[in-house]
């Protein structure tokens, strides 16, 4: 499957428009069991043979390529939740929206880890005492050129929100048993100048009844997360 959120150049292009042709309910839910701390700190010491899915989009963008990292940030409620964000509609890069909390590298990182701990801390104001790093996923290079190193993380429960007024709109956490059911993983397809594109969203609705549109990137992540703990 290509991933493909290029789309810049379609007028008016609203990705939460686009027809569902298909969902992912023929494919296996990851196991309960897998989804403990435990077993995931087992994934990344002990890992199975398994490839991502999506790697990255088909590029739309000049500029020269970024390193990036995000915080796949895991939060121990009554079940593991996944940390996510919605960023603003006045960003440059995929305004408004759903995102983990990350960035590009700064000179002073010394990896990946490094900047997705400290875009978390100024995106979200979550501290870096409050995450551990367990591993990442393979990169996921983006339509603007942006190659993301997904660093997989736990975060402390109590951890306390002071959100970037410029960067995010929202906080929230959604279920990692929700992400990780492909039945909840629909597929989209468009045509755009005889180019067929074709991508993923897990919409979600939270407790307050809000959908968050998870799309793009984000959805190429989370499925190739699904895709290591699927493995066996």
């Amino acid at each position: 499957m290509t991933a493909a959120t290029s789309f810049a150049k379609i007028p008016n292009f609203d990705a939460r428009t686009v027809p569902v042709v298909g969902t992912d309910a023929h494919l296996p839910a990851v196991p309960a069991h897998r989804l403990t701390e435990q077993m995931l700190r087992q994934r990344w010491t002990h890992p199975p043979q398994w490839q991502p899915e999506i790697s990255f989009e088909h590029r739309f963008s000049e500029r020269a390529p970024a390193q990036a990292a995000v915080l796949v940030g895991l939060v121990q409620r009554d079940e593991l939740m996944v940390l996510l964000t919605e960023r603003t509609a006045h960003m440059k890069n995929h305004s408004g929206q759903v995102a983990f909390a990350g960035g590009k590298s700064d000179p002073e990182d010394a990896d990946a880890a490094a900047t997705a701990v400290r875009e978390a801390h100024e995106e979200v104001g979550v501290l870096p005492s409050q995450i551990t790093v367990i591993g990442s996923l393979p990169t996921y290079t983006t339509g603007t050129a942006f190659v993301i190193t997904p660093v997989v993380a736990f975060i402390e429960p109590d951890y306390r929100l002071a959100p970037s007024a410029g960067e995010v709109a929202r906080v929230f956490e959604v279920p990692l048993a929700f992400l990780m059911n492909p039945a909840h993983h629909r597929r989209h397809a468009v045509e755009w100048e005889g180019i067929r594109r074709e991508w993923l969203s897990m919409p979600y609705t939270d407790a307050e009844g809000h959908t968050h549109f998870i799309w793009g990137a984000t959805a190429g992540m989370i499925r190739n997360f699904y895709r290591l703990l699927i493995a066996n």
